[in-house]
């Protein structure tokens, strides 16, 4: 596990890398994925919130996947130098809106989803994204007809 410190816009930000175990047969294996939490102390966003939220996104979009086990509570609030508190309450956040399961004694792995409902939780996800483009729009005075355009040119570029 690495932490990585650096500036962003002079703000005090920390990068975790986690690793995560997958269970074959009778023994672990060993594997690095490309997830990463990022901590900003001078978020407004709660500690907690921007864990579990990073932790989400990434069961979301298929980074993490079902039966994944997660570092356990300890760990992670060891690598984030953060306290065991803030670690547990995003992962009971997590557990209670059904994206983690935890195992007493063995610890806490990724639920499985439902595809429909997974759907439904991703559309939000990009709802709420184009609710913030509504409201910037708004901000800069620009009609719909402009919105749309732009959006239609990054859906064709992307």
């Amino acid at each position: 596990m690495k932490i990585c410190w650096f500036f962003l816009d002079k703000k005090h930000i920390r990068e975790y890398s986690v690793y995560i175990q997958y269970e074959h047969h009778e023994h672990y294996e060993h594997m690095e994925v490309s997830m990463k939490i990022i901590i900003s102390n001078s978020s407004n966003e709660p500690i907690y919130t921007q864990i579990s939220r990073q932790i989400k996104g990434h069961i979301l979009k298929g980074e993490l996947k079902e039966g994944d086990l997660l570092p356990s509570i300890r760990k992670l609030a060891k690598e984030l130098q953060i306290s065991v508190i803030t670690t547990k309450r995003a992962y009971d956040e997590l557990e209670k809106e059904g994206f983690l399961e935890v195992v007493q004694g063995k610890g806490s792995y990724v639920a499985g989803q439902n595809k429909e409902l997974m759907k439904e939780k991703k559309l939000k996800i990009i709802e709420e994204s184009l609710m913030k483009v509504v409201e910037e729009s708004r901000l800069l005075g620009l009609d719909y007809g402009e919105v749309n355009e732009m959006l239609k040119i990054l859906f064709e570029e992307g």
